[in-house]
């Protein structure tokens, strides 16, 4: 291995650690508390070796999204893959949507409310953030129904899955009928 393949393994490590930690950090006492001075405690690096990989907390905030949309559309396919027939796997990306953001509500937050500085909806938008909405896309394309376009039906019915996520999480929605709510979107919306 080359000095310079060493190099750039090494960086790439770095920004691991800094984006793993910022998520660590993120879960256990939400995104207020993740500043740049304290990931470089945490990490044991100096803050001008935090800046050299991230300008700031936006772009941290930017990378942990970008992972998180990932994971998210992993999640995604995974449980749709196990599923069979329509109905099925309609009800498993909503519980896999559901579950993601539960399980990861901090990432949820860089994914969907806070700015990272990433584009969405446009040309440039990231692969990983592309990726989870055809991960939706995939599944719910197939019973959008005749003559609706897929990608709007994907659009409103995540729009309803976010919803959910968000009025839950802030209480103004009682948890405990969640799985009635997801029955609804499930049997109701996408008309299966």
């Amino acid at each position: 291995m080359s000095v310079q393949e060493r190099k750039e393994r090494e960086r790439a490590g770095r920004e691991r650690l800094i984006v793993a930690t910022a998520r660590e950090l993120a879960e256990q006492q939400g995104w207020d508390a993740v500043t740049t001075r304290r990931l470089a405690e945490r990490i044991e690096y100096s803050q001008p070796v935090l800046y050299s990989h991230f300008r700031g907390k936006r772009e941290i905030i930017g990378a942990v999204a970008l992972e998180g949309a990932a994971e998210l559309a992993a999640a995604v396919r995974a449980a749709t893959s196990a599923a069979d027939g329509p109905r099925a796997r309609v009800a498993a990306l909503a519980r896999a949507y559901l579950d993601f953001a539960a399980r990861n509500p901090a990432v949820y937050d860089a994914i969907f409310q806070l700015d990272g500085g990433l584009a969405y909806a446009r040309e440039d938008t990231p692969e990983p953030l592309k990726d989870a909405f055809a991960a939706l896309l995939e599944t719910l394309g197939e019973v959008a129904g005749e003559g609706v376009h897929p990608g709007l039906f994907t659009e409103t019915f995540w729009a309803a899955l976010h919803g959910l996520v968000t009025l839950t999480r802030a209480r103004r929605l009682p948890p405990e009928h969640t799985e009635a709510r997801m029955g609804l979107l499930v049997d109701r919306l996408a008309a299966l």
